[in-house]
This record gives structure tokens, C-alpha cells and sequence, in this order.
């Protein structure tokens, strides 16, 4: 039997939900697939399917017995931090279709294994600072990462 959902301000200190790093399971697949592209190519149709889904629409969809307390955590963030850690979705999301594209550009076909280091060294980059939020639970500063620049420096990356 399910238990009720509960809001976020219904948690007791013993039962403060906790966000989940289940969602970054979808950057993982993402990096996976970025890798395995750079040994066999047909693996780019693989990573084009591949969808970006916030933390609230993944744990909308999940059926994890946590989606209700990580739902419940993410609500409770502070705006600024959950904007950062959005931040951080975002510029992994621009970054996946990024190289997707590049990987499907015939202009780049050279250029496709420098490609492919920097953007996952990039995407792991990314997972890690969201990874230390989630398991900070929401409670430390992501302004700090600066995902306009991070965006900033791997658009660069990709400049003939």
C-alpha cells in the first residue's frame, strides 16, 4: 500500500525528504553513449533519442518508492539553489544536444574524437557538481559553478 503524499512542510525532522541522484541516472545513460560514439558510430542514433526531463517530470514518471520524499525535497529548496541546480540541467541538456549534433555533422567527422573527450569531460564535470547537491541535499551553493560559463567554454571548445 502507498503512503500518502505528504508537502514538504508536513515532513517531521526525522522524515526530511531527500532529494535523489536517481535523476542523474539520465546523464550517466547520456555520457555512456557519448563514450561508446566514439568507437562505434552507429551508437550516435542511440544518443539522438535521448531526452532531457527535469528533476520534477522524472520523479513524476518514476516509479521509485523515493519519488514522493525526492519530489517533496526539491520543493523545499531554497529558489536559489533550485535555480542553480536547474542551471547545471540545463547547460548538461545544451551539452548533449550539442555534441549530438556535431557527432551528425559531416564537417566534424575528423574532429569527432576531440569532440567527444571534451564534451565527456565536460558531462562529468557537470554530473559531479550536481551530484554533490543532491547529496548536500539542496544546501549548498551551485551559483558558484556558473553554468553560463561552463556553456561558455565548451561552445569554445567546439570552434574550428
Amino acid at each position: 500500500m502507498k503512503a500518502p503524499a505528504m508537502a514538504a512542510d508536513e515532513w517531521s525532522a526525522a522524515e526530511t525528504p531527500q532529494l535523489s541522484t536517481d535523476y542523474l541516472n539520465r546523464y550517466g545513460e547520456a555520457l555512456m553513449l557519448l563514450e561508446l560514439a566514439a568507437m562505434d558510430s552507429e551508437v550516435v542514433a542511440e544518443l539522438r533519442t535521448w531526452r532531457a526531463v527535469d528533476y520534477r517530470e522524472h520523479f513524476r514518471l518514476s516509479q521509485l518508492r523515493c519519488s514522493e520524499a525526492a519530489l517533496a525535497a526539491y520543493e523545499a529548496l531554497a529558489p536559489g539553489n533550485r535555480r542553480s541546480f536547474e542551471d547545471i540541467c540545463q547547460a548538461m541538456n545544451r551539452l548533449v544536444a550539442t555534441v549530438t549534433a556535431l557527432l551528425d555533422d559531416d564537417e566534424y567527422r575528423d574532429d569527432i574524437p576531440a569532440i567527444i573527450e571534451v564534451a565527456s569531460a565536460s558531462l562529468r564535470s557537470l554530473i559531479s557538481r550536481a551530484t554533490q547537491f543532491i547529496n548536500a541535499n539542496g544546501r549548498i551553493d551551485m551559483s558558484e559553478c556558473a553554468p553560463r560559463r561552463l556553456q561558455d567554454d565548451i561552445d569554445a571548445a567546439f570552434v574550428h
